[in-house]
């Protein structure tokens, strides 16, 4: 029996998010071993491990990405986790995590994100979590997402806010991020906050006529 709304692919425009392939690991490796200093000060490691800077080639390797996509599979399969490539004009350029699906009466998911730096500032990512977030609270069914951003990530608390996320407070020492338990800003949507869907929203945002 599959998860509920999985496998699915997503399009708007040229942006495109579907189900990360063992075929993608080449062009993961290249995009972050070369976003480097874009991506290592968000990344989670385990507490107490080494900078991530200074190890950052070694955990951007084929056999990583293959153990990654392993995992996250076996998640998606049970309605664990959604684990999406972002791409544009066929190339990956990204990677969109719903994770952590818990259902009953929470039925919630956390969601985590990254893209290419040589693409930031387009409206990809925002326009690819505007079509994830509507087709959890479709076909999914959850009722609550979540995204936690270190208050120094700038560029994904504007994204968040544009999109809607409401702030919902500080979380001490939340997860470990570049070898250190660090801080992190709580964001929510519900369902009862986009009734006319998430992407209609942000696409009027978006219209230079809105």
């Amino acid at each position: 029996m599959r998860a509920p709304g999985w496998p699915v692919t997503l399009r708007h425009d040229d942006v495109v998010v579907r189900p990360m392939r063992l075929r993608d690991a080449p062009t993961w490796v290249e995009v972050r071993t070369r976003n480097a200093d874009w991506l290592a000060p968000w990344e989670a490691t385990s507490p107490g491990s080494e900078s991530v800077r200074a190890t950052w080639n070694e955990r951007q390797t084929i056999g990583v990405y293959t153990q990654m996509l392993q995992r996250l599979r076996a998640q998606a399969r049970v309605g664990a986790a959604l684990p999406f490539a972002i791409a544009v004009d066929g190339r990956l350029v990204g990677q969109l995590t719903v994770s952590t699906i818990v259902r009953g009466a929470f039925n919630n998911g956390q969601v985590g994100y990254w893209v290419d730096g040589a693409h930031a500032g387009r409206g990809i990512a925002p326009t690819a979590l505007a079509m994830v977030t509507d087709h959890c609270f479709g076909p999914v069914g959850l009722h609550r997402l979540e995204a936690n951003v270190r208050p120094e990530n700038a560029a994904s608390r504007r994204m968040l806010v544009k999109l809607g996320f409401r702030e919902e407070g500080l979380h001490r020492r939340f997860l470990a991020i570049d070898g250190r338990y660090r801080d992190h800003i709580g964001y929510a949507l519900t369902t009862e906050d986009v009734p006319g869907g998430l992407l209609a929203r942000w696409s009027r945002t978006r219209s230079p006529s809105s």
